[in-house]
């Protein structure tokens, strides 16, 4: 089941994000839908970006960098998003398992994964099924509910763990009252640092950003309260069950409450094959100012001969 074609208009001159080449929506096993977006060839190497909280898949990444590299981006609205229908109580292991399905219908063979803020445990999720070929994290949550991180977490954040340990239903409940476009929009572009103010004032970005979460709170708030409970429980996997490369990008002034504590230094250690990268040049929005740099990494890491379609990459930040 298709949708019609979006044409791919700039929506950030400076951030290279146009609205998607591709769209549409697959009917899964059990009669659900799930709707995607695509950038770059459909001949290319395919890269799922899970994207951060109730953003709807029409959010890419810098389309011009996409093509370079020769990535088939695709996104995907995680369940009562979007346009993907709910399902009731779905975990990070169904996840996997829709992904599963989803990339044999779009014949996406064995993709990299690429999980960005609260995006970071569902593409986890898909490398510990064993899906991918690599996984990058970017600015991502960690395993929060970990005793690792027991005294490392803001007010904010114990608060939403201990609602969720004690009652999840309950907490789902509670963020969903709370919860709506306009408010997460004013959350996360309000953040303090210079190189997100950068990204997050550019209107043409703002602009799309709005659109994202619109269209991720189109069905209601449930979608995100869902999820956000989900990335704020214990994960039902093990990251020592992750056998691919991994890398874990973070800025050095990444103040979020709800991504890693500590930059990713104690998820590092948990992966066997993990790379950490802390930048000191961009902010917590680095996926966007930094997407070439990102996919590059992966697709070295990934592609059978080591190598990227333009055959150079930047130099990295270990």
């Amino acid at each position: 089941m298709s949708e019609a074609l979006s044409s791919a208009r700039p929506e950030s001159g400076r951030m290279g994000v146009r609205a998607p080449e591709r769209v549409g929506r697959v009917r899964l096993g059990d009669g659900r839908g799930l709707g995607w977006a695509e950038w770059g060839p459909e001949s290319g190497v395919p890269v799922l970006l899970c994207s951060g909280s109730a953003t709807g898949r029409r959010l890419g990444l810098d389309t011009d960098a996409v093509a370079a590299l020769g990535v088939r981006l695709v996104t995907v609205d995680r369940p009562g998003l979007g346009v993907s229908d709910a399902l009731p109580g779905w975990t990070l292991r169904d996840w996997a398992g829709d992904i599963r399905e989803f990339a044999r219908i779009r014949g996406l063979g064995r993709f990299a994964a690429v999980g960005y803020s609260i995006g970071a445990p569902f593409a986890l999720a898909c490398a510990a099924a064993g899906l991918t070929a690599g996984v990058a994290v970017v600015s991502g949550t960690d395993e929060l509910a970990h005793p690792a991180f027991a005294g490392l977490l803001e007010p904010e954040a114990r608060f939403v763990l201990r609602r969720a340990a004690e009652d999840p239903a309950g907490a789902e409940r509670l963020l969903a009252e709370a919860a709506s476009a306009e408010a997460l929009f004013e959350v996360v572009t309000g953040a303090p640092g210079e190189h997100d103010r950068r990204v997050f004032g550019d209107p043409g970005f703002r602009r799309a950003y709005r659109r994202a979460l619109a269209e991720g709170f189109a069905r209601g708030p449930g979608g995100y309260a869902r999820e956000t409970v989900l990335a704020a429980t214990r994960w039902p996997f093990d990251p020592a069950d992750i056998r691919v490369p991994a890398d874990l990008w973070y800025s050095a002034d990444d103040g979020n409450p709800f991504h890693s504590p500590d930059l990713g230094a104690t998820l590092a250690a948990r992966i066997p094959a993990a790379r950490r990268h802390v930048l000191a040049d961009a902010g917590t929005a680095l996926l966007w100012t930094h997407a070439r740099e990102i996919l590059g990494t992966l697709l070295e890491e990934t592609l059978p001969d080591g190598t990227v379609p333009d055959g150079t990459l930047p130099d990295g930040h270990i």
